[in-house]
């Protein structure tokens, strides 16, 4: 069992880095890591980090250390990843509305690709035919996720190519002789029920049949975390047995063994992270008392992008009064963190925490307002590492033509 950082620790790091800070808790990753591995060890199964959550490559390293796979959406995070130690083999390349070129440079490399729509599957076996074996992205059009932008397989969305253009797929597998190794889906993010993956590999099981030299079937993530106090994670040690127990059946009726990938992502990662920012003014007005912190959704979007909730801690004053807050930032637009918030009475200097953080927050993060980006921090054996220099303003020049 891992021990939670502690606020004397948040604060130190905030002493010495300055504010805004995102802090890493790398035994937190393991833990989550480890669950994952334990929960499904009734068949083999494979976990790929979803490195879109957060690409610091001093996490990459940590992840591979601990023997996490990787799934990489550009080819820039495929080459971060070989930066970070990740074999090719190791490294599934998912991109999605891109041109032929970038396909191309991942093959390169050598990476495993996976494809998501009809016109790049085609022009790939007409270049490549049986000579590299591919996965397919399926949208098995089922609804899933905590809420519709992070929503992946309805029938609108952009990913994948739909189950009901099978005989599309087909054709160009026999008219090209490519080489199908795996089939994919992702319905979304912040999956509480577990049906939903069961409801999915079901339809999985269902389009191996038109392929019968696959190896694997990938579910894709979106296991739930907890942002609110009240909140449960997806229950995956119920999930594993079930998993095992499908596919052991699967293969009793048709003789034919499929590993079973997931690309874990914010499940790994978001709850390792803590978000420090000051107060740096309370405002009283008419109606509302408002927190101006030293941040904005330049740093931190979620709550603006997604209306998703962060729970929020004054380190600082962690005794004091109990108040409502308005929590906003420091950015020219309605970037409001969170409405009429009870918060340990906040005075201006005091550091607060946003919990959660570790998943789309620096990663999602910008230049807006030409505010400069944090600094980020790893804690790990109960030591803090700097691991990514906050921005000077030199760096926002540097690639500006004068």
């Amino acid at each position: 069992m891992y021990e939670p950082i502690s606020n004397e620790q948040l604060i130190a790091v905030a002493n010495e880095h300055g504010t805004p800070v995102y802090v890493y808790h790398a035994e937190k990753i393991a833990q989550q890591y480890h669950k994952l591995t334990e929960a499904f060890k009734g068949h083999p199964t494979k976990f790929f980090y979803a490195c879109k959550a957060l690409t610091n490559v001093n996490i990459l390293k940590y992840m591979k250390g601990l023997g996490a796979l990787l799934d990489c959406v550009s080819i820039n995070e495929v080459k971060l990843g070989m930066m970070a130690g990740f074999e090719p083999n190791e490294i599934l390349f998912t991109p999605n509305c891109v041109e032929l070129s970038e396909i191309l440079e991942g093959v390169a490399l050598g990476v495993r690709i996976n494809i998501d729509n009809i016109s790049i599957l085609e022009q790939f076996g007409n270049k490549y035919g049986n000579t590299y074996p591919v996965c397919i992205r399926i949208n098995p059009h089922i609804v899933a996720g905590g809420n519709y932008k992070i929503s992946t397989g309805h029938i609108d969305s952009k990913f994948g190519i739909s189950i009901h253009q099978l005989r599309h797929i087909e054709r160009i597998v026999k008219k090209t002789n490519l080489h199908i190794q795996g089939l994919h889906m992702h319905t979304g993010s912040e999956i509480k029920d577990i049906d939903v993956f069961l409801q999915g590999l079901d339809v999985m099981f269902g389009v191996a049949a038109h392929f019968p030299g696959i190896d694997f079937i990938d579910l894709g993530s979106g296991f739930k975390v907890p942002y609110k106090e009240d909140e449960h994670e997806t229950d995956v040690k119920t999930l594993g047995s079930r998993v095992a127990e499908a596919a052991k059946e699967y293969e009793t009726e048709t003789g034919r063994p499929l590993e079973i990938w997931f690309e874990p992502g914010k499940y790994l990662v978001s709850e390792c992270g803590s978000f420090v920012v000051k107060a740096s003014v309370i405002k009283h007005t008419t109606a509302t008392v408002f927190v101006g912190v030293n941040s904005g959704f330049n740093h931190l979007i979620r709550p603006m992008f997604y209306d998703s909730y962060h729970r929020i801690s004054n380190i600082s004053n962690p005794e004091g009064n109990e108040r409502i807050y308005t929590v906003v930032g420091n950015i020219c637009e309605t970037d409001t963190f969170a409405w009429d918030r009870v918060l340990n009475e906040v005075r201006e200097g005091d550091l607060l925490v946003f919990h959660n953080a570790g998943a789309y927050g620096f990663e999602m993060s910008s230049n807006f307002n030409s505010r400069l980006k944090p600094a980020e921090v790893m804690i790990k054996d109960g030591k803090a590492q700097l691991i990514r220099k906050a921005d000077q303003f030199e760096d926002l020049l540097r690639n500006q033509v004068l």
